[in-house]
This record gives C-alpha cells, sequence and structure tokens, in this order.
C-alpha cells in the first residue's frame, strides 16, 4: 500500500470507531427530522391565543360586515372607545373605525390590552380592505355585483415543460422542486465543508504539537501527509453523509406513502411515465395543484434523481477538498487554535460568499453571476448546486469540475510546503509575508 493509502486507513479508521462518530451518525438525521416537524408545525400552528375585538364603527360600515376567522373574534360595540379602556372586560382590544374611511383608508385605529403581532394586524387590515373596496364598487350601482365578481375571479395554474437541447426530451419540470432541491443541496454543502474542514485544521495542529510527527515527515513526504489526511476525513465525512441519505430516504419514502393522496400520487405516476392522461386529469380536476405532480413527479424519475445525486456527491467531495486543504494549509502554519482565527477568515469568506451567490443563482441560473460563481473553484460547489436542479450544459459542468480540482491538487501542493516548515516553528504566530516565504523554501 502506498504512503498516502496509510495515512488515509489511519485518519479513517481513527475517527470511524469513535463512540461519538456513531452516535452522531445516528441521531442527526433523527434532529433533522424533528427539526423539520418543528419548524413546519410552528409555521402552522400560529397563536392560540382568543382575541375578542371590540369593533367602534363610526362609518357604519365595517363593523357588521366583518366576519370572525381563526383566533380572532369581533363584536360590534355602541361604546365608545373611552368606555371600552375602562370596562374592557373580556376583550383583547378595540378597534377604532373613523367616519370617513372610505376616502381615508388610514383612519382606523387598534387598541390592544397585550402585546400585538403583526400576523394579526394585517388579517384586520385585509378584511377590512376586502369590505372597503366592496363599498366603492357599490357606488358604480352595478346590477348583480357579486355574482359578476365572482364569476370573474380566475385562478391561473401554469405547468412549465422543459426541453432538453441535446436529446429533445421535453418533461414537465417543478420550480418548486428545484428550489427547494437548490436550497437544500446548498446549505448541505455549507455545514458538511465547514464542519470537516475545520477537523482537518484541528487534527493538523494537534499533530503539529506531537513529537512523534517529526518522526513520521522523515519517512513521508509533506504533500503525501497532507493527502492522505485529507483524504481520509473526506472519506470519514462521506460515510456519514450516504448513511444520512439513507435514513433519510427510507424516511421521505414512508412520508410520501402516508401523507401523499393516492390520486395525486397516481398522477405523479403517470408524469414520471411519460405525462398524465385525460382520464387522469378530469379525475383530478381544477383542484390538483400542478407544481405539486411536477415535484411529486420528477422525485419518482430514477433518471433526474440519479443525476442529482452524482453531480452533488462530485461537487460535495469537491468542495470538502478543496476548503479541507485551504484549512490544512491553515493549521499547519499555527500552534494552537486561538492562533489560527487571524487566517481562517479568508478561507471563510469565499465560503459565505458562495452561500450568497447560491441564493442569487435560485432567482437567475443562467445569468452571468451564476456562471462565473458556478466556474470559480471557491465559489463553485455552493452556486453549482444550487444551479443544478434548474439544468446546467454539459461543458459549464466539465469546466467547472476540472478547474476545482486542479485548484484542489495545486492547494494541497502549497498546504505541504507550508506544513514542511511549520512542523518545526513553535511559539510564533507567522504573518502572510512569512508563510509566503515557507511556500518558495526549497
Amino acid at each position: 500500500m502506498s504512503k498516502i493509502g496509510l495515512v488515509i486507513q489511519r485518519e479513517y479508521y481513527e475517527r470511524v470507531r469513535k463512540r461519538s462518530f456513531l452516535i452522531t451518525t445516528l441521531l442527526t438525521p433523527l434532529l433533522m427530522v424533528a427539526l423539520i416537524l418543528a419548524v413546519g408545525w410552528m409555521s402552522t400552528s400560529g397563536s392560540s391565543e382568543a382575541k375578542i375585538i371590540e369593533v367602534v364603527d363610526a362609518s357604519g360600515l365595517v363593523a357588521g360586515k366583518l366576519e370572525s376567522a381563526g383566533t380572532i373574534t369581533y363584536r360590534p360595540s355602541t361604546r365608545s372607545l373611552d368606555e371600552i379602556r375602562a370596562d374592557h372586560g373580556d376583550t383583547w382590544g378595540a378597534l377604532v373605525v373613523g367616519a370617513d374611511v372610505l376616502t381615508r383608508p388610514d383612519n382606523v385605529q387598534l387598541y390592544t390590552w397585550s402585546s400585538s403581532t403583526l400576523e394579526t394586524e394585517m388579517a384586520i387590515s385585509r378584511a377590512i380592505s376586502d369590505i372597503l373596496e366592496t363599498e366603492k364598487l357599490k357606488t358604480y350601482d352595478i346590477e348583480n355585483l357579486d355574482q359578476i365578481l365572482a364569476a370573474v375571479r380566475t385562478s391561473v395554474q401554469i405547468k412549465a415543460f422543459k426541453e432538453d437541447e441535446e436529446s429533445g426530451e421535453v418533461k414537465e419540470s417543478s420550480s418548486v422542486l428545484s428550489m427547494v432541491l437548490a436550497y437544500a443541496f446548498g446549505f448541505i454543502m455549507y455545514m458538511f465543508v465547514l464542519l470537516y474542514g475545520v477537523q482537518v485544521m484541528q487534527g493538523v495542529i494537534e499533530e503539529k504539537n506531537s513529537k512523534v510527527l517529526e518522526v513520521v515527515v522523515s519517512s513521508v513526504r509533506p504533500f503525501e501527509l497532507m493527502m492522505g489526511k485529507i483524504l481520509g476525513i473526506a472519506c470519514v465525512a462521506v460515510t456519514q453523509f450516504v448513511i444520512w441519505i439513507a435514513v433519510l430516504a427510507v424516511g421521505g419514502a414512508l412520508a410520501v406513502n402516508a401523507f401523499v393522496p393516492a390520486d395525486l400520487m397516481a398522477a405523479a405516476q403517470g408524469m414520471s411515465a411519460g405525462g398524465m392522461t385525460p382520464e387522469m386529469t378530469a379525475a383530478l380536476g381544477s383542484a390538483a395543484d400542478p407544481d405539486a405532480i411536477a415535484a411529486l413527479g420528477n422525485l419518482m424519475d430514477v433518471d433526474y434523481l440519479v443525476k442529482m445525486l452524482v453531480v452533488f456527491v462530485v461537487y460535495f467531495v469537491g468542495g470538502y477538498l478543496l476548503y479541507a486543504a485551504m484549512f490544512a494549509a491553515v493549521g499547519s502554519a499555527v500552534d494552537n487554535i486561538q492562533d489560527s482565527q487571524q487566517f481562517q477568515l479568508p478561507v471563510t469568506l469565499p465560503i459565505i460568499f458562495g452561500l450568497i451567490g447560491m441564493i442569487s443563482a435560485m432567482n437567475d441560473p443562467n445569468g452571468a453571476m451564476a456562471f462565473w460563481l458556478s466556474i470559480i473553484p471557491f465559489t463553485s460547489p455552493m452556486v453549482m448546486v444550487a444551479r443544478i436542479p434548474y439544468g446546467v450544459p454539459g461543458w459549464e459542468l466539465a469546466l467547472s469540475i476540472v478547474i476545482l480540482v486542479a485548484t484542489f491538487v495545486v492547494i494541497v501542493w502549497l498546504a505541504g510546503k507550508i506544513y514542511r516548515v511549520g512542523i518545526f516553528m513553535y511559539g510564533k504566530k507567522p504573518s502572510f509575508k512569512e508563510l509566503a516565504k515557507w511556500i518558495t523554501y526549497r
């Protein structure tokens, strides 16, 4: 076995045999699912506090038409605001509507006896706006106005199709699924690159403080040691990632089977198999959400999933290797974590910039900024994986991957140069100028 292989084996087994690795590998997917469910529950549960609002309406247009909804209950009142404030009883607040509200829609005040929320204020505002709009339309003296408005209201649902320029194949696409995958891929990349890159830096610093290392470097070249350490921890990251994906995939499949209606599943299966039949379309009717059907259909498309996963893994590994090499160079230059702070900033800034670029790429995946950020190796791991669900030409993928790999090799070589000198430097925090000198030493 080569020297690099021996270092990889040592780094890998040293970490996967730890109890902490097993615990985090098994618990993290469960915590991620619990977090997603908790966020979903909190976003839909809203406030459970009953809000009885006494309405003082000087215009006579609003109070009788306000319909209670959710936790808000409207109670028309003949009392004045001062009387309500003196004895508000079980009410949560008082809504005062001015006599000229039809011409001055800002003449509305809400007084509460406890803290109000933006959600509550917007709900009240929307309810009053609908009433005033209806009242204004009535001034045009149009017969059967309610029936006309009901007939005019139209909800347009767009089905999006994407044509493959190479094969000419046309498939229904889902912008919702593309955005969800882009967010998920980008943030997973950001989390793993930062987490395992710092692990490489800490490992290098720990070994620098071990006198055994001085014996090791006498038989292993710094480049081989750096490459072995980075690839060894990369294998740990990939092992953990594969286990997480397997657990989440099984959990996701069970959730889809349990919560997605059977007719929607049938429509998605029909779309992934080549399109929905007229019978399916008629059975689902207008209530079917095209985005939901397209998203499920794409998720059932094995070719689509394999393509997404393969490209993601390539950039996941490539991005980790690049930043791990940069963190290894930082660890090679210092003796402790505290001294590494000044060197970590130039490494972490491109990661943060890539995360911002990822969000921009989702809004314009084919724009010039998205293109260049997906080619530049320091941002391409985050930006390119955000563009993948929207479709990226093969030559752009190939160019981006080649540049990413080449940059990684160069950074490892530079890290080895710094490591070669840094392991024998103790008690001194080097500057960027000194690091440049270390690289040029022969």
